[in-house]
């Protein structure tokens, strides 16, 4: 990354929630007042700003200048500010740039903030961001190619296709039904991932659920697209997360932060979709940003005390399992109905309750996995505590470009 150190001083989160009574304004200001007091901070401190909102265009109309005017709201002026967005990938995409800001001595001291407001009275405008994330221009011929990956499994006999729901949706049934024909997966397992974030989410207390569910339960529940049931797909959400990311001579001024809360950056790696085969899953754009990731880390799977992934439904988390190099492709299903990545396992994942529990708001949520991450690393995550853990990995994918994301953001964090 550099020669310089880079680290996360601070860290705040708002619950995920339906929250009608709050504004994008509101969110913002709880979650970016509770990272600058947690890095002992100053408003004034701050040298620039990276906004990231997937949604809050499509829903409310504000475009363009999105961050200049929420930070306004809450008295950050005056500095660089960039707006990115990046589809869900859209926070993690913020702290990758601002890691670069401050490593290139740009400033020393940067906020990171994510946010998305998605409930609204109008469905159909919640359901236009998601719309919006792969190619318009061919999306007819993408839903049939989808479809027909997978001819060797079908939906029960007595299965009937539910109403509208996120294309997003569809797209990882499809991809769920070729890892089922092609390695054997069960619907079981990915029922088993779904049941484990739902009872993680319990020790969360800013999570959108807050209630246990089985594999029975889950499996009963209400069909999205087959495979899937209600409880295997995230729900949308409204929330924001923050970060206050610091190179050394950053960490030097924050006279108020205790050193050792501040969590190094060891990687960030941003990568895209390329054209390769559906089938060859080591050339799966994560897997590969994952390699690089470990190569700067100088780590390696085996050194991953936790991880978050982009559990947007069960059976993405045993697509990431797989791609970050936790066990062999085809093998995801198995570990987790095997108890490997609950906590208290081998490798803990998504023990905040991921996506699927701890909810959402699409710019809020890579940085969600980040807050998680430091609370870890810091010890402080109490009755969720990972024991131990010393290195933490996010995979944070967006949208569809292909046959698989079409961006992915891989974050690795140390103490």
């Amino acid at each position: 990354m550099s020669h310089q150190n880079i680290h996360i001083a601070g860290v705040g989160i708002t619950r995920f929630d339906k929250q009608p009574d709050k504004s994008v304004k509101d969110l913002v200001r709880e979650a970016v007042t509770e990272a600058l007091q947690d890095a002992g901070c100053e408003a004034h401190d701050l040298q620039a700003a990276y906004f990231a909102t997937a949604g809050q265009g499509a829903i409310e109309g504000q475009h363009m200048v999105a961050g200049e005017i929420a930070l306004k709201a809450i008295g950050i002026t005056g500095i660089p500010v960039t707006n990115v967005e990046n589809a869900c990938a859209s926070s993690s995409t913020a702290l990758n740039a601002a890691q670069w800001y401050v490593a290139a001595g740009g400033g020393d001291i940067c906020l990171v903030v994510g946010v998305d407001k998605l409930f609204s009275a109008d469905k159909e405008k919640s359901f236009a961001v998601f719309d919006g994330a792969w190619d318009v221009h061919t999306a007819k011929e993408q839903a049939q190619a989808l479809r027909e990956l997978a001819p060797g499994v079908r939906p029960p006999a007595d299965y009937v296709e539910p109403g509208r729901r996120s294309v997003f949706m569809d797209i990882y049934a499809s991809l769920a039904r070729l890892h089922m024909q092609t390695f054997g997966t069960t619907q079981r397992q990915i029922a088993a991932v779904a049941a484990k974030n739902h009872v993680h989410s319990t020790r969360n207390p800013k999570a959108q659920f807050q209630y246990p569910l089985t594999v029975d339960e889950v499996l009963a529940a209400r069909a999205v697209s087959w495979p899937l049931t209600l409880p295997m797909c995230a729900p949308i959400g409204d929330g924001a997360s923050a970060a206050i990311v610091c190179n050394e001579a950053g960490l030097n001024r924050l006279r108020h932060l205790r050193r050792e809360r501040a969590i190094r950056v060891y990687a960030s790696v941003l990568r895209t979709a390329t054209e390769r085969q559906v089938d060859r899953y080591d050339q799966h754009l994560c897997h590969l940003a994952a390699l690089e990731a470990y190569e700067k880390a100088g780590v390696g799977p085996q050194d991953m005390s936790l991880a978050e992934v982009h559990d947007a439904t069960a059976f993405a988390e045993i697509q990431q399992t797989e791609a970050l190099g936790f066990c062999a492709f085809g093998e995801g299903g198995p570990m987790a109905e095997a108890g490997v990545t609950t906590l208290g396992g081998r490798i803990p994942i998504n023990v905040n309750g991921g996506l699927l529990s701890r909810g959402h708001p699409i710019g809020a949520t890579g940085l969600a996995q980040v807050h998680e991450m430091v609370t870890q690393l810091r010890g402080e995550a109490g009755a969720r505590q990972v024991e131990g853990a010393r290195f933490a990995i996010a995979e944070n994918g967006g949208g569809f470009n292909g046959v698989e994301e079409a961006v992915t953001c891989i974050t690795i964090l140390g103490r």
